[in-house]
């Protein structure tokens, strides 16, 4: 399948992909990414109500934990239109502009994403290490402008990456390995040199999830050197503790980031299944098991829940 040959690049097309081969079930395919759609928006979502509604849940590390909820709704967001386009209604087709837009808000929310663990992981060094001068360095100044250089950082620095794929000329085969955009394939579908992409897109890698990632290491690393000091094995156990979710969630987020990217740059001899299962894994797992992590691993967010649906049931069998 070809690009639609026009005079204007705005009017070109690419095409995404579903599940090859197997078309014909895309509609049974459908039932459990819709699951996983609906699960998390429901639970981003009651996170955040929860988070909005409860005063005593006012305080950083809620106020970052509705951040990640956030990022988390609009990554699954950015993708559910075009997964769910080809599962439905076969809708293949995606105009340049709009998968160029689809890219930016996809890349733009990742790094987000990794920022917001970054500032968690600054909570918990500042909660365990110093936690007299918690409520002083953390206050809610500081919380909304780290939040906005988070957004502002990432879209400043992905923001290039559509002008520089709409420079180039598309000769190649126009069908996408996906059923959304993504940069690292995109710009090998370019029939002239990638190179300015290539050390770009390795640049901002490195400035964000390459220094985030340390940044979250040091942390640990520092957290861990306080914990040991602390004489009562049940107060370090308890420290721990508090570090459990964001350990998960970094972990969740990382490690699936890592392998996508190394499977787009080295792994071309691979099955096409194993390009498929990390690209879902990255865009789908987080989203779908942060809310879950830190309804389990963090009490008052559990409790909160527990009780609102209780309430709920009270007055729907009220009524």
């Amino acid at each position: 399948m070809t690009i639609l040959l026009n005079s204007s690049l705005q009017r070109a097309t690419f095409f995404l992909t579903g599940f090859q081969g197997l078309e014909g079930l895309h509609g049974w395919i459908s039932i459990p990414f819709c699951f996983i759609y609906l699960t998390v928006i429901l639970g981003n979502l009651t996170i955040l109500h929860v988070i909005c509604t409860d005063a005593t849940l006012h305080g950083p590390m809620y106020y970052f934990l509705g951040m990640l909820a956030v990022t988390d709704l609009g990554l699954c967001l950015s993708t559910l239109p075009t997964v769910l386009g080809i599962f439905w209604f076969d809708t293949r087709e995606i105009g340049i502009p709009a998968c160029f837009t689809q890219l930016f808000f996809i890349h733009t929310l990742s790094l987000v994403e990794s920022s917001v663990l970054l500032s968690m992981s600054i909570d918990r060094y500042v909660a365990i290490c110093n936690p007299l001068h918690y409520s002083t360095v953390l206050t809610p100044a500081c919380i909304v402008k780290m939040g906005l250089s988070s957004v502002l950082r990432s879209a400043l620095l992905i923001l290039p990456l559509p002008f520089l794929l709409k420079h180039f000329q598309y000769c190649h085969s126009h069908v996408l390995a996906h059923a959304y955009c993504l940069h690292l394939e995109i710009m090998k579908l370019a029939c002239s040199s990638i190179i300015v992409n290539h050390i770009y897109g390795l640049f901002v890698v490195a400035c964000t999830v390459g220094v985030d990632s340390l940044l979250i290491f040091l942390s640990y690393a520092l957290i861990l050197r306080t914990v040991l000091s602390i004489a009562s094995l049940q107060e370090r156990l308890r420290a721990l503790n508090t570090c459990v979710s964001h350990i998960c969630a970094v972990r969740l987020f990382y490690i699936p980031m890592i392998g996508l990217s190394l499977v787009h740059r080295f792994g071309e001899h691979l099955p096409r299944v194993v390009h498929l299962f990390m690209s879902y894994v990255y865009l789908l797992v987080p989203p779908l098991m942060n809310p879950i992590i830190y309804s389990i691993k963090t009490k008052q967010i559990g409790q909160r829940i527990i009780k609102k649906f209780i309430k709920s049931l009270r007055y729907f069998w009220k009524d």
